[in-house]
């Protein structure tokens, strides 16, 4: 059997480089497919995985390897099936627009606390700098400091005009990085203004709704000239939380985590509890109330985004 990395998933079909640098198309053996129900593809883009030669010139994975990490998300939200976006990641990028389309804190926050959960670093891009105005700028500038605060790595871009790219390729070199975000947001027009030899497609905002229309329509990794490789995703809709507990989800807010000690109770929920670091920095303006926002409805499974 040879070993190689899965670099495209399209639900029945797997490219597949292998350490030689060739690529083979592989089907997954069909006992595997069966092994875990829970997941709507039990092979992500970025498995490492032994593959079996055919007579065909195609292959047959036999064994994907112990993955050193993936991300999750709900595969739909009425679901209770989980869909792995992407194994063996360094980091994971997610591409934001204040407008054109709107990306709603409540969005980003899932996605943050998600990539926490599984212990994956993310970073913020901010694309479409060029397009706002004096108010999108104040509601931008805002949502920067929330997420500097807690700790994120956060940067507004141009893919049109340029602007901050040379941060956009020092955050990917040499890294294996998920690049992701709503239709329409810019992830492919930024790829392609970095490294001009993915070619990827762009796409346009529909005149009707304001939001992206899709141009990738399954995960693929690229490797980047300047060294790396990047795993391109359909643009996501919605992020819902998989799997998650209730008592462990403050855990997966950094700043929240960093206040934890200095609640009265150890068991602090930081909803009804006297005592409350949490709370009482709520009422200083240290903590973002709009991050507590979305704490409180992910508490309660609600992830619609109006209020965010």
């Amino acid at each position: 059997m040879t070993e190689g990395t899965v670099i495209r998933s399209t639900g029945s079909w797997y490219l597949v480089r292998l350490d030689d640098a060739q690529m083979l198309e592989c089907r997954l053996r069909g006992q595997y497919r069966l092994k875990d129900q829970r997941n709507t593809n039990p092979v992500a883009v970025g498995d490492k995985v032994l593959v079996e030669l055919q007579d065909d010139g195609n292959g047959i994975i036999m064994e994907v390897k112990e993955r050193y990490n993936h991300i999750i998300r709900k595969a739909t939200r009425l679901s209770k099936s989980s869909h792995i976006i992407a194994a063996n990641l360094d980091q994971a990028v997610l591409i934001a627009t204040i407008n054109q389309p709107r990306t709603t804190s409540g969005f980003i926050d899932r996605f943050l606390v998600t990539a926490e959960a599984y212990h994956i670093p993310a970073a913020i891009v901010f694309n479409k700098i060029d397009l706002y105005s004096e108010k999108e700028m104040e509601t931008l500038n805002n949502m920067t400091s929330v997420y500097k605060m807690a700790g994120y790595p956060v940067k507004h871009v141009s893919a049109k005009t340029g602007y901050n790219i040379e941060f956009f390729v020092s955050l990917m070199k040499d890294k294996v990085s998920l690049i992701t975000g709503h239709s329409g947001v810019g992830k492919s027009a930024l790829l392609n203004a970095v490294d001009g030899r993915l070619n990827l497609r762009t796409g346009i905002i529909s005149t009707f709704s304001n939001k992206g229309m899709h141009t990738t329509t399954f995960a693929e990794m690229h490797e980047l000239s300047f060294g790396g490789w990047i795993v391109d995703t359909p643009g996501i809709k919605e992020f819902g939380l998989y799997d998650f507990e209730k008592e462990t989800l403050s855990q997966r807010f950094p700043e929240m985590r960093n206040l934890m000690h200095k609640c009265r109770f150890t068991n602090c929920t930081h909803v009804h509890e006297p005592g409350c670091a949490v709370k009482k920095a709520i009422e200083e303006n240290i903590f973002p109330v709009s991050r507590y926002r979305s704490y409180l409805n992910m508490l309660n499974n609600d992830f619609t985004d109006e209020e965010n």
